[in-house]
């Protein structure tokens, strides 16, 4: 049966209610199952699964600053994120999770049918098993509608990726307690409310095939590749795995570890409490941004066919030197530092703001099994005729059907643009 609007908040809010989530800060020494390695100083699991966080030296060729260090996330485990869809009464239906994880600023979100990574639908943390996922890891073929490898945040995971997957079920598959049908018209309505969708099912979203070809492009689908080609040979992108301890520019204490200037993110310890989850309580280290991030597109109309402006951005964790990214992608506090090109960008999306057409506009969170209380203002715009036609370097504008199409393949736009690009096609239709 579907779900009307009312039957879904009703749901929502008490999946809110019951879900009991008590995430509280520890020093690193009362971190359970994690030590620092006494060669690399790397921040482990006894396992020597799930994740570590680990040093990472960076040379590029561009931009304001073209070294440094850093921690990053080493996850070698590919994730699985995944979405069942059935039709019901002849609309498509998706089935949706609420789930609560320990780094969301909200505590329950609107995620996937199944988001897990490898050590979790394995039983590695030795606790229950993930919901629905044998209907992911045995798909009949012909049940699949997307399935593709897609990048997470090239700044603080060093080549992390998911398999991002959309399979179609029987109605044979009913909603367990935590679970949702929902239309994907009422998906996307969330994605209006800030922090309710959360990144997982964002990136799952924006990998749904499109409807077909449209005509109008700027450039043909040949000519992007190519250039996309030519953005990933002649950067110059030197990133190396080294120990965490002494990390040029940072300093650890018993609490965190930190930039010495303040800004950027530190990396710090919690202790988990969940009723929830497939075990009843654990803790972990978290990354934790300083600021939140801005993450705009830039559309335009020519010929009446809209185009997005995305810009080829280096990130050290990418496996390719580069991959596409919102047209702005930045912290503003990060960036008033630096100065550069993105700082100019960034003031300008504030006058934008004001004076163009906002196609939409919230606040959402990232990855609440890794970041804590990760924010960022997602953003889209509709430029006017004052804005150029040109193309700066890095820049090019594509049509909505030519990104979908990208879409369909591995490692070519970034986790914020997927993100945006879900929310534009829920302001399109």
């Amino acid at each position: 049966m579907a779900t009307s609007p009312e039957q879904f908040e009703k749901w929502f809010a008490e999946r809110c209610a019951a879900q009991v989530h008590e995430v509280n800060r520890i020093p690193f020494a009362q971190l359970r199952n994690w030590s620092f390695a006494e060669n690399s100083g790397h921040l482990v699991h006894d396992s020597g699964r799930f994740f570590t966080v680990a040093g990472l030296k960076v040379e590029v060729d561009e931009g304001p600053v073209r070294q440094w260090s850093q921690p990053i996330i080493l996850q070698r485990e590919i994730g699985l994120l995944g979405i069942a869809v059935r039709e019901i009464d002849g609309v498509l239906h998706l089935l949706m999770q609420a789930k609560a994880e320990p780094g969301n600023p909200n505590g329950v979100q609107l995620s996937p049918t199944v988001q897990a990574t490898k050590s979790n639908y394995t039983g590695v943390h030795q606790g229950r098993l993930v919901p629905y996922v044998e209907h992911f890891a045995h798909a009949e073929p012909r049940s699949v509608i997307a399935d593709v490898l897609q990048s997470e945040h090239g700044a603080w995971f060093y080549r992390k990726r998911n398999r991002n997957m959309v399979i179609e079920v029987g109605p044979e598959i009913e909603a367990g307690e935590d679970f949702c049908w929902l239309t994907l018209g009422q998906v996307q309505e969330q994605l209006r409310i800030d922090h309710r969708v959360n990144m997982d099912t964002r990136t799952v979203l924006s990998c749904l095939p499109g409807a077909g070809e449209e005509r109008g492009g700027l450039h043909t689908e040949t000519e992007i590749l190519s250039w996309i080609t030519s953005n990933q040979a002649v950067h110059d992108v030197d990133s190396t795995v080294v120990g965490l301890r002494d990390l040029p520019g940072w300093q650890r204490s018993d609490w965190s570890i930190s930039h010495e200037s303040g800004l950027f993110f530190s990396v710090t310890a919690v202790d988990v409490v969940a009723n929830s989850r497939e075990v009843g309580g654990w803790s972990q280290p978290l990354f934790e941004p300083h600021g939140v991030g801005i993450a705009a597109l830039l559309v335009k109309r020519f010929g009446g066919v809209l185009h997005v402006l995305l810009r080829a951005r280096i990130e050290p964790g990418y496996i390719d030197a580069i991959e596409l990214a919102p047209t702005v992608q930045g912290t503003p506090e990060n960036h008033a530092r630096l100065g550069g090109a993105v700082h100019e960008q960034l003031l300008d999306i504030e006058r934008r703001l004001r004076t163009d057409r906002v196609l939409y506009d919230a606040e959402m969170s990232e990855e609440g099994g890794r970041f804590h209380h990760s924010r960022s203002r997602y953003m889209i715009i509709e430029v006017g005729e004052d804005h150029p036609d040109e193309e700066p370097p890095g820049f090019r504008w594509m049509t909505l059907p030519q990104i979908t199409w990208l879409l369909q393949h591995r490692h070519y736009l970034n986790v914020q643009a997927r993100s945006l690009i879900a929310c534009l096609h829920a302001c399109a239709d």
